[in-house]
């Protein structure tokens, strides 16, 4: 399973959504997400890639689409 499967997976245990929006489609904007879940995420993140998210990059422009989660994920190992 590839990062972005993996980041995928992550935000299908997340959100209440069954239809996955594409790799750079807002996950706030297109309803996927909203602010409330990005505490949740940032922690199932933490678990499924074994990295340590720091709360000064707790903004949700980092998490805005599948394609920046997983460049952030890549930039943290």
């Amino acid at each position: 399973m590839d990062n972005r499967e993996r980041v995928a997976a992550v935000l299908k245990t997340v959100s209440k959504k069954t239809t996955m929006p594409d790799a750079d489609e807002s996950l706030f904007d297109s309803g996927f997400l909203d602010s409330f879940d990005l505490p949740d995420m940032v922690s199932a993140l933490e678990q499924e890639f074994q990295i340590k998210i720091p709360d000064s990059d707790l903004n949700p422009r980092k998490f805005e689409s599948i394609a920046r989660i997983e460049s952030y994920v890549e930039s943290r190992k």
